[in-house]
């Protein structure tokens, strides 16, 4: 009965694994395929699209947003405090829409209280279900000339511990 129990189990944790969708794309090596996979599935979205995000100049990746909201998807974006003052962000293109709401982050405070540290993530969580993150900001350069990499997952673990933080994130921000 035990062999049959630990067959059984092995066979489980076989088949929960080979279901798992996850990707790490390295970039600019696999640039297309990242961009591709991180826009599709902005567009792509139903219910919900939670993104921190530290530079956010691409429009195209804008553009998918822009179009998730009007089909009814509720959006949360996070950015920077340097966003506000940077003329190439995004923030102002997308808080206008419905359904698509922006707020600032700054890091936190020093222990000298001389200066604060930034809000640095990139970070996308799609329906609850799928989580996006890595080093490149969703810019143009980043994808096409930089070393990065960008990293998504399935996992339900992995969804809600970045789910919890960044809720935690969003109650510390403040509307643009």
């Amino acid at each position: 009965m035990r062999k049959i129990l630990a067959l059984l189990m092995g066979s489980w944790i076989v088949a929960t694994l080979c279901q798992a969708k996850s990707e790490l794309f390295m970039l600019p090596y696999e640039q297309d395929k990242a961009f591709k996979s991180l826009r599709d599935s902005l567009k792509h979205a139903q219910k919900s699209i939670d993104i921190a995000i530290y530079s956010f100049t691409n429009r195209e990746l804008a553009k998918a947003l822009r179009d998730s909201a009007k089909r009814g998807v509720k959006i949360h974006i996070i950015f920077d405090e340097s966003s506000k003052n940077d003329a190439r962000s995004m923030i102002g293109y997308l808080e206008k829409y419905n359904n698509i709401t922006t707020c600032l982050l700054k890091g936190e405070k020093s222990p000298n209280g001389n200066y604060y540290g930034i809000m640095h993530q990139k970070l996308a969580i799609i329906d609850k279900r799928l989580l996006y993150i890595g080093s490149a900001n969703w810019s143009k350069n980043a994808f096409e000339n930089s070393y990065e990499t960008l990293f998504y997952d399935d996992d339900s673990y992995l969804v809600a511990k970045a789910s919890r933080y960044y809720a935690e994130m969003f109650k510390l921000c403040r509307p643009f």
